[in-house]
């Protein structure tokens, strides 16, 4: 399944800038930034230091651009078409109103852009994995209380076929039934849920022994699996992948309050990553400005 990439886009309407002039105002390793390219953004500002902090920002652009590039994480034409529709619904007008406005090759630059940084930053935090200390938890998150939820790991072996394909479904399931009967007594006595699930499932969680991700217990289905006995095999069970047996695997308690205050601070702490390699990317650059052109 592919990934949302969430855009803080805003659509403005009315851009009109025009300039006769087009300098070198910045050189950055191989590339240049003219004064055209970024007069959008200059002809807000009010200062010559406002301007110098424009400038650095589309530096910084400028750099992380060259990256994605090297890294070969462009946005492909998919995620760029989603972030048009999402733009439109954001303005609440037709995609096709978007692509008539006169400005749309800009609106276009400006979400490849924004969605190459994304990914950047998304591609060079992938590995990091901040650790929380009680006092992170304790300074953020506080000492608010909320209701605890359960969360369960179930393993599960799951058939969609035995017999060949001339035969009934009916004949089909009774085959599946009397073969999940013998691992389930096989397992009762003792034989490996995992093994045979590796073995035997038919479904793509056969590679780490049929085993899911946590699950709230919230349905009826996941409250039979809840209140299965350790070492206990389920009845069996139909699922939209065939027929299944499953045992208990883990459970645990989760206070959503703080998991989502946890989620924050790693979020914060991943961006600071992040930051610290732009800046370390920006000092091992050629970065020259030209003050007398802004």
């Amino acid at each position: 399944m592919r990934a949302s990439i969430a855009l803080p886009l805003f659509l403005i309407l009315n851009i009109s800038y025009a300039s006769s002039n087009n300098s070198i105002v910045a050189l950055v390793n191989d590339s240049f930034i003219s004064s055209k390219s970024i007069e959008r953004y200059l002809s807000k500002s009010s200062s010559f230091d406002e301007k110098i902090e424009l400038l650095n920002q589309q530096i910084d652009i400028s750099l992380q651009l060259d990256m994605v590039k090297k890294f070969g994480i462009e946005p492909n034409n998919e995620e760029i078409n989603d972030a048009l529709i999402q733009l439109a619904r954001n303005n609440n007008i037709l995609i096709s109103e978007l692509k008539s406005h006169p400005q749309f090759a800009l609106f276009v630059e400006q979400i490849i852009e924004t969605l190459s940084v994304i990914k950047l930053e998304q591609f060079i935090t992938k590995d990091f994995m901040p650790e929380l200390s009680e006092n992170d938890i304790l300074q953020n998150c506080g000492i608010e209380k909320s209701t605890s939820v359960k969360q369960i790991k179930i393993a599960q072996i799951i058939v969609s076929e035995i017999l060949d394909s001339d035969s009934s479904k009916s004949e089909q399931k009774n085959a599946i039934v009397r073969f999940l009967e013998k691992l389930s007594k096989h397992i009762s006595k003792g034989a490996s849920f995992e093994a045979f699930a590796k073995l035997h499932s038919q479904h793509p969680s056969y590679y780490n022994g049929g085993l899911s991700e946590w699950l709230f217990v919230n349905t009826p289905n996941i409250e039979m699996f809840d209140s299965l006995e350790e070492g206990e095999v389920s009845k069996i069970y139909e699922t939209e992948g065939g027929w299944a047996i499953a045992m208990k695997v883990e459970e645990r308690y989760l206070d959503p309050y703080i998991e989502s205050c946890k989620q924050q601070i790693k979020n914060q702490k991943s961006q600071t990553y992040y930051l610290q390699w732009l800046k370390e990317l920006r000092d091992s650059a050629y970065i020259e400005i030209y003050t007398d052109k802004l």
